[in-house]
């Protein structure tokens, strides 16, 4: 389930891009600075918690995500990647992976593995020195 991410709780400002970019790139901000504060968000508890705990440099100790978009000069197409970078951050800690349950092997399983190592045990001893 996609969850929505209110206008309100994400917050913009605008930085000089770093690179390449000739006369321009040193009087116009372009590179977006996107925060999002995890413990004021709308997102569920599991979701907040998910994000917390991972060791990951763009969230800060404090429960800020920090996304800096400067691939495009245009300031609107830096905000809309900065946008999809955090959804898909998001999305990523919403998914919920299915529990595992431990399973004991199979009859059929056990025999065919000490068949195997029986055959492998053969082997090795039949490259010992031959007693004459």
């Amino acid at each position: 389930m996609p969850h929505t991410i209110h206008p309100h709780e994400v917050e913009f400002s605008a930085v000089r891009a770093q690179g390449p970019g000739g006369q321009n790139v040193n009087k116009v901000s372009n590179a977006i600075h996107l925060r999002f504060d995890i413990g004021r968000s709308s997102l569920p508890p599991t979701v907040k918690e998910k994000l917390l705990q991972w060791q990951d440099q763009r969230i800060t100790k404090d429960g800020v995500i920090i996304i800096k978009a400067q691939s495009s000069s245009s300031r609107e197409q830096n905000k809309a990647e900065a946008l999809a970078r955090l959804a898909e951050l998001i999305a990523k800690a919403s998914v919920v992976l299915p529990v595992r349950r431990a399973t004991k092997p199979t009859l059929a399983s056990k025999r065919r593995r000490l068949e195997g190592k029986l055959l492998r045990s053969g082997i090795k001893s039949s490259r010992g020195k031959i007693a004459l």
